[in-house]
């Protein structure tokens, strides 16, 4: 002990601080040795003093940069972006126009007049009207599959205002339905009501009408009192005026025509058809039946057994594809029906250019905003359509993008604000909304030249909004069959348009399975998107001294993308409510991965996920601890049976009564011990 003791003094004069200094690397400490050391040696002063200044500036760097600590692992531990290996594949591509006119036909000319009212790019037959058109009018059903885009409105409501007009008797509205039209959705109706409404501008006596859900029934009896000659309803509303409104009949009805048949029966609908179906042959068997979809699945062709009487089936696609193998068409019949649904091709439009881009979960939010920002800030005219999986991620992103994009436009740019606000205009649409709301939502987004539509599948179909240069499904759809119908609201009639599709690194296989169904895609790399926030500088990572930005330096780009980030975390994490709205787009968007069908969970499937990574997507800065417990987590759902048990605890006195209805309750093997042992602790809690 004595030599460590002296060994220390030895060591102390010679400017070395004790081990114990050495561990404790504060500004104070280097202070004291700084004084000691200038007291026993002066010459090493001016050293000392530098030493000091290094560590202040450093001190002073590292206040600077803390308020971005934060975000600072946005592009840390990030899964590797796969490179997509992928076939070329030939797509099955529909020409949307032919070079025969409609003067062709012998139709009315006042119903040429008002085609051209709805329709006034070209005075050209669309491939699948040519097709349809002349076989409607010849008064046989129809079994049509063309792709979404196509003019299928016009293709069916051409021969039914021609052959209504026609009639020996003029059409009374007093009459009653003399064509019943089924759609899926209520905007899908209020777009066909529309467009009847043109076609029948110069016949004034025929008089169309709507039925969807959303809207008054008194005022509906009202209407269908009054008399609609030809009726565009949703299944839903129509299957409850059958059985409650007594006015309704389907006495002289001489057209059935069920548009987008795959939707119909997907939303659930296949009950109500048939009731529709059961009410109209009640009342009159011979009609005229047509069935219209963008896809040929199995239900479609079971309802197309029950409703259609010997149909001419109409496919472009099929064509197209016999055009190009004819060879193949003997091994596609050959083969089982199943197999044909697995292996369908689908018609895409000749003018739409298809992207996809590998997105890590942590950056899906910022590069989404980048990408809006470069298409509707930088780039002018502009309408995109964003697709969402559920109806909370679309009320989160439409709130969160429309205070941090637009809000910060505004208040940090007051001199453009007028500009800015013009193009970064955002929109939403889903089911839960009220449909006052949801018609107001979709004639706005008709007018605008430039702007954001965040909505569900519920826009996915059939929807013909116009100028629509981007569609981005910004959750993968859960069919081939899905995706055509959402990138189908772009390039219609002719039109150019684009798609982007973002994919996790982990669902990269979803390319693979698009290429099997004749679908090409191209890939757009995330940093190219990144960088277009080099051209805001709301987002630059202000230092001093720093030089004025060149190029896009991809660390210059990452920091911007790292600002953006903070900016919505920030907004997230500034109240209660909005932390609670993060939590709940979050678990919907976890609920509705977990509903993908069995043959894509190897692609898409929850234990894939890291859920800090994704709550970052969701403006979170760390992974929520208190979502509720998911069906596929594991966990049963034991959380119901748990109050009643407590509540029989206190109700029932006798061991023997309380023995015999956890028995009952629990007739699963349950056994009296267990339900001791649980009674026992229960008691000890209060205590």
């Amino acid at each position: 002990k004595q030599s460590n003791a002296l060994k220390r003094k030895h060591q102390s004069p010679r400017g070395n601080p004790p081990l114990k200094r050495k561990r404790k690397p504060s500004i104070n400490t280097f202070k004291k040795c700084a004084t000691e050391a200038d007291i026993r040696e002066e010459g090493s002063s001016s050293q000392k003093s530098l030493l000091k200044k290094q560590l202040t500036d450093n001190r002073n760097e590292s206040q600077k940069s803390k308020s971005f600590i934060k975000t600072s692992s946005l592009f840390r531990n990030n899964p590797d972006i796969p490179e997509i290996h992928r076939k070329a594949v030939q797509q099955v591509q529909e020409n949307v126009f032919t070079t025969d006119s409609f003067s062709q036909l012998d139709l009315h000319p006042h119903l040429v007049s008002g085609r051209k009212a709805v329709c006034l790019e070209t005075c050209f037959f669309g491939r699948g009207q040519k097709q349809t058109i002349p076989v409607l009018l010849q008064g046989k059903d129809a079994l049509v599959r063309s792709q979404t885009g196509s003019g299928k409105t016009l293709a069916y409501g051409i021969p039914l205002v021609q052959s209504l007009q026609g009639m020996e008797s003029k059409i009374q509205r007093s009459d009653g339905p003399y064509a019943l039209i089924l759609v899926p959705t209520r905007e899908l109706a209020l777009q066909s009501f529309d467009t009847m409404q043109k076609l029948l501008k110069p016949f004034a006596w025929i008089v169309p009408g709507v039925l969807m859900g959303g809207e008054k029934r008194k005022s509906e009896k009202a209407r269908l009192r009054k008399g609609i000659n030809i009726l565009i309803s949703t299944p839903g509303r129509l299957v409850d005026h059958i059985k409650s409104t007594e006015c309704i009949h389907f006495r002289r009805t001489q057209w059935l025509i069920i548009d987008e048949a795959d939707r119909i029966l997907d939303l659930g609908f296949e009950k109500e058809v048939a009731v529709i179906l059961n009410a109209l042959n009640a009342e009159r068997e011979t009609r005229q039946n047509v069935l219209l979809s963008a896809t040929l699945t199995e239900g479609v062709t079971r309802l197309a057994d029950i409703s259609l009487n010997d149909p001419i089936s109409i496919s472009i696609a099929d064509e197209i594809q016999k055009a190009l193998k004819p060879a193949s068409q003997t091994d596609r019949q050959a083969s089982s029906s199943s197999n044909c649904m697995e292996q369908e091709n689908f018609a895409i439009p000749e003018k739409l250019k298809q992207y996809v881009m590998m997105v890590p979960s942590k950056l899906r939010l910022v590069t989404l905003a980048a990408f809006i920002l470069e298409k509707c800030k930088f780039e002018k005219h502009h309408k995109i359509i964003i697709f969402f999986s559920s109806c909370e991620q679309v009320e989160f992103h439409y709130e969160l993008l429309l205070k941090v994009l637009s809000g910060g436009l505004e208040s940090e740019q007051p001199e453009h604000s007028s500009v800015s606000s013009a193009r970064l205009q955002f929109l939403r649409l889903h089911g839960n909304m009220e449909q006052e709301e949801r018609t107001e939502v979709f004639q706005e987004f008709l007018k605008y030249k430039t702007g954001i539509l965040l909505c569900t599948d519920v826009a996915a179909r059939g929807l013909d909004l116009p100028q629509v240069t981007w569609i981005v499904q910004y959750n993968a759809p859960a069919s081939p069959a899905e995706y055509i119908h959402r990138i189908g609201r772009t390039a219609r009639i002719g039109c150019h348009g684009n798609s982007l599709l973002v994919l996790a690194p982990s669902e990269a296989e979803y390319v693979s399975l698009l290429a099997s169904h004749k679908i090409n895609v191209s890939e757009i790399k995330m940093e190219k998107v990144l960088s277009s926030l080099m051209k805001d500088d709301r987002f630059k990572l202000h230092r001093p001294g720093s030089k004025k930005s060149c190029g896009t330096d991809p660390q210059e780009v990452r920091e911007r993308a790292t600002v953006l980030q903070t900016k919505f975390e920030n907004y997230v994490h500034s109240s209660e409510g909005t932390v609670r709205w993060a939590k709940k787009a979050l678990q919907s968007f976890l609920c509705a991965y977990t509903t993908y069908p069995r043959n894509l969970k190897h692609i898409f499937h929850i234990k894939s996920l890291h859920l800090g990574h994704v709550a970052k997507s969701f403006g979170m800065r760390d992974a929520p601890q208190n979502l509720t417990a998911l069906p596929t987590a594991g966990s049963k759902k034991k959380t119901k049976p748990r109050p009643k048990r407590s509540d029989l605890l206190k109700k029932t006195h006798s061991k023997h009564r309380l023995a015999e209805i956890l028995r009952s309750e629990y007739s699963s093997g349950m056994d009296t011990g267990v339900s001791k042992v649980k009674r026992k602790k229960k008691q000890r809690k209060p205590g």
